[in-house]
C-alpha cells in the first residue's frame, strides 16, 4: 500500500513519512501540485496526503484533478489555515478527513488507515464554494474541534446540541451550520425558550387556534411552522418547562405538530438545533430535565470553549469586532500589536459577548485611530474604576463615574443610565432568588412579565444566575 504525501515542509514531511512507514506504508514525497499530478498519472495510490498552500498553488483549488486521476483516491488534507471557511472547502471536496495544523501524527497515522480501509467514504459530497462572511472567528486548537465538527453535520440533518457558556456564541455555530448546509435556502429561526413566559411557550413553539385561550383573537403559527424547510435553533433549552418539553419529544419522534387548541396534525420539516449554557445531567437527575428529550437532542454534541481557553483568538476577534463597528458607523480604529497582546491577558469572564462589547466602547472612546497599549490601559483601569465604583464608592460616585468613561451622547443619557442601571439591578436580585424570575419580580415590585422583557433586552440569563 502506498501514499502520496504533498507537503512543502521538510520537517513536517519527514515525521508524517515516519508515522506512515511505522503504519506499513510506502510513502512517496512531492512538494508541488505539478509532480503530485505527475506522480498520479503514473502509478496508483491507496491515499493522498496533501497540504493546502503549496510552492505552486492551492491543493484544495486542484483537488478536481485528483479526482480526475482517480475518482476513489481517499484524500486527507492537512492545513495552516485553521478557519472554517478551510474546513468547509476540504468538507466541500469530498475529502475523507481534515486535519488543521498543528495535528495529533498518531491520529493522522490511524486515519490514514481508515480511509484505504474504507476507500470511497468522504466527509461530504462536492458542493458549492462556502460563501463568505463566516460568522465564527478564531484559528485556536479548541476552535478547530468546533469547525471539525460543524463541518460533519453540514450534509445531514442530525440533531444538534451546542455547549458552552453564555456569551461563547452558540447561536453563531447554529447560524454556521445553517448558512453552510444544504437547508440554507429555508428559514433559520431562533427561539430564547428562557425569555418566554412558561404559560405562551407552547403557543410560541407550535401556534394556536383562534380561542384556544384567553387572548387568542386569531390563529398564531408557531416557531416550528414558521421554520419548515429550514432549521429551528432553540436558545437555553434548559430552562424549558417539563410539558413544553414533553411536547418538544413528541415533535421531535414524529415529525409533526398540533397548534394549541387544535386537532390537525401538521408535518413539519425542521432541523433542530439546541444550546444551553447549564448542565442538563444533574437537572435529568433532579427531574428537572427529561431523559429521553435529552438523548433526542444530544445527537452531535458541539462544546464551545470559553474565551479564557482560546486566548490567542482574542487579537483576531478584537481587530473583527472593530471592523465591524466601522461598518456600523463608529469610527474606524486600529489595534496595535501590543494593544491586541494586553486584550488577550484579559480574563473576559463574559467570554466573546463581553470583548464584543468592550471593543465597541474601545472604538467609541479611543483619541487616536490607532490604539496602542497605554490608550487600553486606560480604557481598561477605567473601567475597572467604574466597577468598583458601583460596589464599594456609593451610587452617586458610581454615576459619576460612569457619566465620565461612558459619555452617552445627548438624548439618550437616561434610557443608556437605566440600562446600565438596571443590569446589576436585576443580576443581584436574582442571584439572592437563585435565578426564580416571580420571585425577583415580587422583590423588585414590578410585573413578571415586565421583568422577563427587560432581561431579553439586557440579554440576561435567569439561568446562569441561579448557579
Amino acid at each position: 500500500m502506498s501514499v502520496l504525501l504533498v507537503e512543502d515542509d521538510p520537517s513536517i514531511a519527514i515525521v508524517i513519512t515516519a508515522a506512515l512507514e511505522a503504519e506499513g506504508f510506502d510513502v512517496v514525497h512531492c512538494v508541488s501540485i505539478a509532480e503530485r499530478d505527475r506522480q498520479l498519472g503514473e502509478r496508483r495510490f491507496s491515499a493522498l496526503v496533501t497540504d493546502v498552500i503549496l510552492t505552486d498553488g492551492d491543493g484544495i483549488a486542484t483537488i478536481d484533478r485528483v479526482r480526475a486521476a482517480d475518482p476513489e483516491l481517499p484524500i486527507i488534507i492537512l492545513s495552516a489555515q485553521n478557519t472554517l471557511d478551510t474546513a468547509v472547502r476540504a468538507t466541500d471536496t469530498g475529502a475523507f478527513e481534515y486535519f488543521p495544523k498543528p495535528f495529533d501524527i498518531d491520529e493522522l497515522a490511524r486515519t490514514v488507515r481508515q480511509a484505504v480501509g474504507n476507500a470511497g467514504s468522504r466527509l461530504g459530497e462536492e458542493g458549492e464554494a462556502a460563501p463568505a462572511g463566516l460568522p465564527l472567528v478564531g484559528r485556536s486548537a479548541p476552535m478547530q474541534a468546533v469547525y471539525r465538527m460543524i463541518t460533519r453535520v453540514l450534509r445531514n440533518d442530525l440533531t444538534v446540541l451546542v455547549l458552552g457558556e453564555s456569551g461563547t456564541g452558540k447561536e453563531l455555530v447554529a447560524e454556521a451550520i445553517h448558512q453552510l448546509g444544504h437547508r440554507k435556502a429555508g428559514p433559520f429561526v431562533a427561539v430564547n425558550t428562557a425569555a418566554i413566559p412558561a404559560e405562551l411557550i407552547e403557543s410560541e413553539l407550535f401556534g394556536h387556534e383562534k380561542g384556544a385561550f384567553t387572548g387568542a383573537v386569531a390563529r398564531h403559527i408557531g416557531k416550528f411552522e414558521q421554520a419548515n424547510g429550514g432549521t429551528l435553533f432553540l436558545d437555553e433549552i434548559g430552562d424549558m418547562p417539563m410539558q413544553a418539553q414533553t411536547r418538544l419529544l413528541r415533535a421531535l419522534q414524529s415529525g409533526s405538530i398540533r397548534r394549541v387548541g387544535g386537532r390537525e396534525e401538521i408535518k413539519v420539516d425542521v432541523r433542530i438545533i439546541a444550546a444551553t449554557n447549564r448542565d442538563l445531567e444533574p437537572m435529568i437527575a433532579a427531574g428537572n430535565f427529561r431523559e429521553d428529550l435529552y438523548y433526542r437532542l444530544n445527537v452531535v454534541p458541539i462544546t464551545l470553549p470559553p474565551l479564557r481557553e482560546r486566548a490567542d483568538d482574542i487579537p483576531a476577534l478584537a481587530r473583527h469586532f472593530l471592523s465591524l463597528a466601522a461598518q456600523e458607523g463608529l469610527p474606524r480604529r486600529r489595534l496595535s500589536d501590543a494593544a491586541a497582546a494586553l486584550l488577550a491577558r484579559q480574563p473576559w469572564r463574559g467570554n466573546v459577548r463581553e470583548l464584543r462589547n468592550f471593543i465597541y466602547r474601545l472604538a467609541l472612546l479611543a483619541r487616536e485611530d490607532t490604539i496602542d497599549a497605554d490608550a487600553l490601559a486606560a480604557l481598561l483601569e477605567a473601567n475597572l474604576r467604574r466597577e468598583e465604583a458601583a460596589g464599594e464608592g456609593g451610587l452617586d460616585l458610581a454615576v459619576l463615574a460612569w457619566l465620565a468613561s461612558e459619555r452617552p451622547a445627548p438624548g439618550t443619557v437616561y434610557d443608556t443610565a437605566l440600562a446600565a442601571f438596571e443590569r446589576p439591578l436585576f443580576e443581584a436580585v436574582l442571584r439572592d432568588t437563585g435565578g426564580n424570575q416571580l420571585r425577583a419580580a415580587q422583590v423588585l415590585g414590578i410585573n413578571r412579565n415586565t421583568l422577563r422583557k427587560r432581561l431579553t433586552e439586557l440579554e440576561i440569563s435567569p439561568v446562569e444566575l441561579s448557579r
